[in-house]
């Protein structure tokens, strides 16, 4: 399995597949700023830099943020560069970590060749695991996970160099920044340490203690927290918010995502002979499947909280990573097959690439034309044949596709800039294998060391057009020209009183980092239902009460099913504010301010500054409470 490595040598050569590797980046990641998850992390850390943030629904009880050390490591972070410059440098430092890992992890195993391609490949693919699209490896934005990744893939490293000791000692320090992505890659490397039959033997058995902790947690009640089961209304809302952490709520594209690493595992497991490889595959495959199972039985006896909240699913992060770290070596050890190789690499590459439904039709029939090989002795010529028409079908089609975006943005208003459209096109990840195949090629093959010196140049051209595209923000949180703009707000507003913003303008992020306040009720705020029943009731009343005002907003599974049946995002339908549905939310004393652009003909703070908050305003429920305006 491991390749040659002549030709890689050259100081300009690695130049040019890093400059391959940071140009993919650019086109197929990027940096998405504070959106979905890391404001939630952003909030966390601010809070330790703004006490009056700790009173916040989401930070009131059990949150996600008492199992993270990242937190005050990240406030260090923002106090010494403000908000979004820290999240920037921090999501830049640990994905080049995180992909200087994987790239060790590949050569470990795959050689040097191999890696360059490994980690390409880990930028292309989409990386998708657990329901609803929620996550994904090597995320565009700042939150625990990028870190805690990198930590594991680096125990990993340390592990296959034999450094067995500093592998533990680091996988353990991963579960400082965020447990739930340690756990599988601690378990991980436990596997690789033992051998295959006894680490069964110990799946097995943790799998028979997992069902009768959930039965006797469900059939024999108890005061113990850690067997504490999910009352109905506490399971509801949390169903509804997080549908993703119940399997059996789960779609079948969502199983689809989650089958497909496994089918890569059984490929490599069978078709390369290495035993280091085959153990990692059997190894990765056992912990995700064994999360998997886990998590269904959390989910569907009882539900027990504690299994619930381990969210074991995500263990299977760990399988899609070495599949994809896996695939090139095991693609250019495939290839040399004479019967089938061609047909098989083609078939690999695509189920990554292609959607998921096809991709797993493409992986699937990989597999069993791979098992079936020696019967395709005489039709070797024939597959062959059959790999290059599918290979030039595929170009066929993503040429057709990256025309039809050529031609819908130089027709739309705004003409989209030259760097927008090639990622446009790249984000049909096959453009991007071919990019990365092509430009592997050339360097490696070359034999004067100034064809890769000009590729290094042209990639570096290239990415420096890429950056504007790439690090492109919709909105930049808690700036100091923001802040400053809504000051008068914000001295209006006492530290600890929460604001509602309605209709909803974004997520939350408004109050949190531009005014520095609790919010009442937003959508990130109500992410931490499933760690604290009390947190899950009180988002419920709270929507109770503005029920004259929107429907509730974490009711994302009712949105969803709407969605699906009207073809279209079913959004929390917000009601225009009057005077009178007003009065009736500001009866709850914990609401303190509502932000709303409808001027309703009492006293508020109008916004008069040209942007997107402009004429919206500010009203004090401590006035309308007033009897002043009550009668």
């Amino acid at each position: 399995m491991h390749t040659s490595s002549t030709g890689t040598q050259s100081k300009f050569t690695a130049l040019a597949l890093t400059f391959m590797v940071a140009t993919l980046w650019l086109l197929m990641r990027g940096y998405h700023g504070l959106t979905g998850d890391a404001q939630i992390y952003a909030f966390q850390a601010l809070a330790r830099l703004r006490p009056q943030l700790a009173t916040d629904l989401y930070l009131q009880n059990t949150s996600q943020d008492q199992f993270t050390a990242f937190s005050p490591f990240y406030a260090m972070s923002i106090d010494l560069l403000g908000l979004e410059n820290a999240a920037r440098l921090l999501t830049l430092v640990f994905t080049v970590w995180l992909l200087a890992a994987a790239w060790s992890v590949a050569r470990a195993v795959s050689g040097r060749d191999a890696a360059w391609l490994a980690v390409a490949l880990l930028l292309i693919v989409a990386g998708d695991y657990g329901g609803s699209g929620v996550f994904r490896i090597s995320e565009q934005f700042l939150t625990a996970r990028l870190p805690a990744e990198a930590l594991i893939i680096t125990a990993l490293v340390c592990h296959l160099r034999g450094r067995h000791g500093l592998g533990f000692l680091l996988a353990a320090g991963a579960f400082f920044v965020h447990p739930l992505i340690a756990l599988p890659g601690l378990l991980l490397l436990i596997c690789l340490s033992l051998p295959s039959r006894l680490i069964v033997l110990a799946a097995i058995g943790g799998l028979i203690a997992t069902l009768l902790i959930a039965v006797v947690a469900t059939l024999l009640p108890s005061d113990i927290q850690g067997l504490a089961v999910m009352d109905a209304a506490w399971a509801e809302v949390v169903r509804e918010r997080s549908q993703f952490l119940f399997l059996p709520l789960w779609s079948v594209h969502d199983w689809e995502v989650n089958t497909q690493p496994f089918l890569y595992l059984g490929f490599t497991a069978i078709a390369v002979p290495d035993p280091r490889i085959r153990k990692l595959c059997t190894a990765a495959a056992l912990v995700g499947t064994a999360g998997l199972a886990v998590a269904w039985i959390g989910s569907a006896l009882g539900p027990v909280a504690i299994l619930v909240q381990g969210q074991a699913w995500r263990w299977v992060w760990i399988s899609v990573l070495v599949s994809a770290l896996l695939l090139p070596g095991v693609a250019l050890h495939v290839w040399r097959d004479d019967t089938c190789g061609p047909l098989c690499v083609v078939l690999l590459v695509s189920g990554w690439i292609l959607p998921m439904q096809v991709g797993m039709a493409c992986v699937s029939l990989a597999l069993a034309v791979w098992v079936m090989r020696s019967r395709f002795q005489g039709l070797a010529a024939h597959l062959r044949w059959v790999a290059a028409a599918l290979g030039l079908a595929i170009v066929a089609w993503v040429s057709i596709k990256s025309w039809a975006l050529m031609s819908s943005s130089s027709s739309a208003p705004g003409y989209a800039s030259g760097a927008a459209q090639i990622r446009d096109i790249f984000g049909l990840r096959i453009p991007a294998v071919l990019f990365g195949a092509l430009v592997w090629w050339c360097v490696r093959s070359a034999r004067a060391a100034w064809v890769p010196m000009v590729v290094s140049v042209l990639l570096a051209a290239l990415s420096i057009l890429l950056g504007p595209a790439a690090f492109r923000q919709w909105h930049t949180f808690g700036s100091a020209v923001e802040v400053n703009e809504f000051s008068d707000w914000a001295a209006a507003i006492p530290p600890t009183s929460t604001v509602l913003v309605t209709p909803t303008h974004d997520v939350g992020g408004f109050v949190w980092f531009t005014l520095q306040r609790p919010n009442y009720l937003a959508v990130d705020q109500s992410a931490g239902v499933v760690f604290s029943r009390a947190t899950a009731m009180e988002v419920q009343r709270r929507s109770t009460v503005l029920l004259p005002l929107m429907d509730p907003n974490w009711k994302i599974m009712t949105s969803l099913r709407a969605a699906a049946v009207s073809g279209r995002k079913a959004d929390a339908a917000p009601r225009p504010l009057t005077a009178t549905n007003l009065r009736q939310v500001c009866a709850d004393p914990t609401l303190g301010f509502v932000i709303s652009p409808a001027d309703i003909g009492l006293p508020r703070m109008r916004h008069d500054r040209a942007g997107p908050w402009k004429d919206w305003n500010l009203y004090d429920c401590s006035l309308i409470r007033s009897h002043e305006f009550i009668g």
